[in-house]
């Protein structure tokens, strides 16, 4: 019975419980008659538990809310990462607002700490993603009785203005891929082969660092892709990406195996899976060494490839699709892109634009 009310991670005993809740029970025992009976252990009543769950400091809390979004919800360990990042400056904060204790966190303090993070510099999409995982730790909680109640729930999320993506257009894109062959890289046809396929199928980076030979489905012209919430998805895959895969696969992945055993398809010079960080570095390079203007990322690449698709007269859902977007309003930022061309168009060309 005690086990269903204690929250997972809690390291209370039940000699603990038993002391902690001596003065509470205490003036009791005068009055209850003696019984013939196994001994039981005396709970206190769900308020008591509230109190005694709140004592337990913040970075226990933290620790057993990252296992529970690791473990419970299946989240990935990039977005579990990102939650402890947010949670981590949010303890930060109210460590130097001397609070301890969940029971002290109140609505004044979360406000005051997205206030602080907006005075830091961070963007307003930054300051609500902060917002979400506070919001979500502080229903874990409330679900483990740590607090009654969600002091966060009145808060609402800065708003922001729609940004519209970066998007490269067709030749840009022949720039790009063109520069890994003018470029004396040590490995060519894996650097060209992570390109090609970021851009044929929209990949997120981490998808595409996470890619195993045995997701590739070449006799079917697809391959399957793990993507956030551990979602798998099927991409399909254009034949010139599929003879860039395969040059890589001959000539160069066996010499970065070095007689190791992995199944994943992108590796370093080490034999070890390739980072997030050094797809991004190589992306960044490329792009400097085609001329092209500002700031390019592998994210890049995902929108001008779901912006070509729309251009080229794939429908919406498709995009979804194979983006592996959970919500068509996540997707339809694509055919803002689209609008805003055909204004500028518009206001280039109309006599009276």
């Amino acid at each position: 019975m005690r086990a269903a009310l204690q929250p997972a991670g809690n390291a209370l005993t039940r000699a603990a419980l038993h002391a902690a809740h001596e003065g509470a029970i205490g003036g009791l025992r005068s009055s209850i008659p003696a019984i013939d009976a196994p001994a039981v252990l005396l709970l206190p009543p769900a308020s008591r538990w509230t109190t005694l769950w709140s004592m337990e400091s913040l970075d226990s809390w933290l620790g057993s809310f990252l296992a529970y979004l690791e473990v419970e919800r299946g989240f990935s360990p990039h977005t579990v990462a990102a939650y402890g990042q947010d949670l981590r400056s949010f303890l930060g904060f109210l460590a130097g607002e001397q609070i301890r204790s969940p029971s002290e966190i109140g609505e004044g303090e979360v406000f005051q700490f997205l206030v602080v993070e907006r005075r830091r510099g961070r963007e307003v999409s930054s300051v609500r993603r902060s917002l979400s995982s506070v919001k979500s730790f502080l229903r874990f909680l409330v679900r483990e009785r740590a607090i009654a109640e969600n002091p966060a729930t009145g808060i609402e999320s800065p708003r922001m203005w729609q940004t519209l993506p970066s998007v490269l257009e067709v030749e840009e894109v022949e720039r790009l891929l063109a520069a890994v062959d003018e470029d004396a890289a040590r490995y060519p046809r894996r650097d060209r082969a992570i390109l090609e396929l970021a851009y044929a199928t929209g990949l997120r980076v981490g998808e595409i660092c996470q890619l195993k030979t045995t997701d590739l489905r070449r006799d079917l012209g697809i391959l399957c892709c793990l993507g956030k919430g551990s979602r798998e998805r099927v991409v399909p895959v254009s034949e010139t990406c599929w003879k860039a895969v395969a040059a890589y696969l001959e000539a160069e992945r066996p010499r970065l195996l070095r007689g190791r055993a992995t199944e994943i398809l992108f590796l370093t010079r080490g034999g070890n899976p390739l980072g997030r960080e050094v797809v991004a570095a190589m992306i960044c390079k490329y792009a400097r060494r085609a001329g092209l203007p500002g700031r390019i990322t592998p994210h890049t690449l995902r929108h001008s490839m779901a912006t070509h698709l729309l251009r080229g007269g794939a429908d919406l859902r498709t995009v979804q699709e194979i983006l592996g977007h959970v919500k068509l309003e996540t997707t339809e930022i694509y055919t803002h892109v689209e609008r805003s061309e055909l204004k500028e168009a518009h206001r280039k060309y109309h006599p009276r634009g």
